[in-house]
């Protein structure tokens, strides 16, 4: 398209009119942790949002404040919505949300999840959503209890070795 039909106001405007980030419809349950890093992400959006002036004439600024502002209705609507699951005192029986279970695969390997909420999931650091199909798969059973990870790659079974909060 030729220059002389874009008008300098679209150019401005450019990136400002993000898309809304999309909101699960499972209720937003979060470990103590969890919540932590909801009031972190909020702050640090805040403070970014009072850092920038929506005065400035570079429409960059208009675009980042644009998506700041997205992010920050975003986790302030997780963070109104989050129901905070504390660990209880005992040893738990059974894999539960905010538990770390280990397991062991076919193959003898271990590894350690942390079942998690949503917005705490990282799997490069093994926290898991408890909607994730891992999660759905270890949550009610018990420590020498095989489960059936029904993964895209193949299932895999997994023997639960230990359960702790």
């Amino acid at each position: 398209m030729s220059r002389g039909f874009v008008k300098e106001d679209d150019l401005e405007l450019a990136g400002t009119n993000l898309p809304e980030r999309p909101v699960s419809e499972h209720p937003n349950y979060v470990t103590p942790q969890g919540l932590n890093q909801l009031e972190q992400f909020v702050e640090k959006l805040a403070n970014e949002h009072r850092a920038l002036s929506p005065k400035s004439e570079d429409p960059t600024v208009g675009q980042k404040l644009a998506s700041i502002e997205r992010d920050l209705r975003y986790y302030e609507a997780r963070l109104e919505k989050a129901i905070l699951v504390e660990p209880a005192s005992e040893k738990p029986t059974s894999a539960v949300f905010g538990t770390a279970v280990t397991v062991e695969d076919e193959n003898g390997d271990q590894h350690r999840f942390n079942i998690v909420g949503e917005d705490e999931a990282d799997a490069s650091i093994n926290k898991v959503s408890y909607v994730s199909p891992l999660a759905k798969a270890l949550i009610g059973h018990k420590v020498s209890e095989n489960v059936l990870w029904k993964r895209p790659a193949g299932d895999l079974t997994l023997e639960i070795i230990d359960i702790t909060y």
